[in-house]
Parts: C-alpha cells; sequence; structure tokens
C-alpha cells in the first residue's frame, strides 16, 4: 500500500515537473512553428501549428542583410563568447583561490570593495568605460569584453568562487603541501577538480549572459562585419520596411538553439553549483 502512495506521488510529480517544463518551452515552440506562419498567420490567429511548412525562411534569414550571411554573425558572436567566458573563469579562479586561501594585508578592505562592485548597475559605469576604452583606440573592437574579463572584472563569479572555496577542507591543501606541492600545484592539482560543478555554473552564466547581451554591443561595436548575433537580429528590423516576422522567428529561433543545448548538456553541473558549496562532512 505504501509502495503504490509512494508511485503515485511520483507519477503526480512527474506530471507536474513535466505541465511546468511545457509552459516554459512554449515559447521556444510557438517561435519555431512562427517562423513558417506568414505575418498574417502570426497576428490574425492562435493557432499554434502553420498552415503549410517550408524552410523559406531559415534559408532568406540566414542570407541576412547586405553581403554578410549570419554565417558571420554566429563566427563573430562565438569569437566574442568563448575567450570572454575562458578569461573570466581564468582570472576568477586565480582572485578567489587568493581571497579563500590567503591572509594578506587589506583583504578585508578589498574583499568589501569586490562586494561593493556587485551593487554597481551597468548604466552607471559604462560611460566612464567608453571614455576610457575610446583614449585607448578599442572601440569597435572585441577588447573592451576580453581585458575586462582577464582582470577579473567579474565579482559575481569570483564571490562565488570564493564560497565555493571556503567549503573545501583546508586539510586538503595541507596534505598537499606535505607531498611537496606548491600552491600553485595545489590549485591545478586538488582545488580545480573539485570545483567543476562551480566552474560549470560560472562558465554557462558568463556564456549566457555575454551571448544575449546587446545594450554593451551595441555600445561598443560598431561595425556590421563585427556584430554579433544579438546585434545581427535587430539590424534585421531596421533593414526592411515591412518586416517579415517569420523569419526573424527562424533566425531567432536559430539564435537560441545554443544556449538550449547548451543548458540541457551542462544541467547535472550547473545544479550541482548552484546547490552546493564545496564538500561536506
Amino acid at each position: 500500500m505504501k509502495k503504490k502512495k509512494r508511485l503515485k506521488k511520483v507519477f503526480l510529480s512527474y506530471v507536474v515537473i513535466a505541465i511546468i517544463g511545457i509552459v516554459l518551452l512554449y515559447p521556444i515552440i510557438w517561435m519555431f512553428f512562427a517562423s513558417f506562419k506568414t505575418n498574417d498567420e502570426i497576428f490574425g490567429s492562435t493557432r499554434l501549428l502553420a498552415d503549410s511548412y517550408s524552410l523559406d525562411s531559415f534559408i532568406q534569414g540566414w542570407r541576412g542583410s547586405g553581403n554578410i550571411t549570419y554565417k558571420s554573425y554566429f563566427l563573430n558572436t562565438f569569437k566574442l563568447v568563448l575567450p570572454v567566458t575562458g578569461f573570466t573563469l581564468l582570472s576568477s579562479i586565480l582572485v578567489a583561490y587568493g581571497f579563500a586561501r590567503f591572509e594578506f594585508r587589506g583583504k578585508k578592505v578589498l574583499f568589501a570593495v569586490l562586494i561593493a562592485t556587485l551593487m554597481l548597475p551597468n548604466s552607471v559605469i559604462i560611460v566612464p568605460r567608453y571614455a576610457m576604452f575610446a583614449k585607448l583606440g578599442w572601440v569597435d573592437t572585441y577588447l573592451p569584453f576580453f581585458v575586462p574579463a582577464l582582470l577579473a572584472c567579474y565579482p559575481f563569479f569570483i564571490y562565488m568562487l570564493i564560497q565555493f572555496l571556503r567549503g573545501i577542507p583546508r586539510e586538503l591543501d595541507e596534505s598537499a603541501y606535505m607531498d611537496g606541492c606548491g600552491t600553485f600545484q595545489t590549485l591545478i592539482k586538488i582545488l580545480l577538480p573539485l570545483m567543476k560543478p562551480a566552474l560549470f555554473s560560472a562558465a554557462l552564466f558568463q556564456f549566457m549572459w555575454t551571448y544575449n547581451d546587446y545594450f554593451n554591443q551595441l555600445v561598443f561595436i560598431n561595425s556590421g562585419k563585427k556584430f554579433t548575433i544579438s546585434l545581427a537580429l535587430r539590424l534585421s528590423l531596421d533593414a526592411e520596411s515591412v518586416v517579415n516576422w517569420g523569419k526573424i522567428m527562424a533566425i531567432s529561433f536559430i539564435a537560441v538553439a545554443p544556449l538550449v543545448v547548451l543548458f540541457f548538456a551542462a544541467q547535472k553541473y550547473f545544479v550541482e553549483g548552484i546547490a552546493t558549496s564545496g564538500l561536506k562532512g
């Protein structure tokens, strides 16, 4: 009897989860089917399915505007996003390791400054950042994204990794030192393997935020040949007097697909990184 009740609860739980999942994924499903519709179908009907199915919207949308196709926009996006993600992880690991494992003069003050920078909205610092990068000649390049990532200018990830490192027993470090490891070897051989969940979470967050970023890319990138996906989608709206929404939906679906695939592929590590704070016991 108890087994039946337990199975019933499990079944109901899965049904509820499935319903919530369908509701959350419905906008993406609607976007996919809208790519096969005409403007009249999109705005004149609430039906999910299209009257006819053709890949014309995907083919025409992929051609982009002017002489630049969406292949170039996707390549530009990954040229920007992948280095930013890698540089962010590299710099955040080193800074977090210093704060979590070492004592040095001014540590508390510097940590307080780090936490305080979390409170600064992007709209406050965008003007001085633009003025500084313009003087350096970095506008219309990807350097305004690469250099801050390399110099650990993303305090959220540093703080997240510090908290994770604080949950890893210091006895592991001491054991590594007794075996002849230095501080850098301890980080590489002992701590980094244990930090996989947190690192995956940080990488996933940074990848998605940079990939979806529109405002900063609009401010610092001016040349059409350097545009990323988010800028190219906006350009597609401006390039046509009458917007073909089926084409826009097709390209938007293609743009969203890598993030959806990445999230489901890395969700195990993502959940572990958010839910845990290091080793227990």
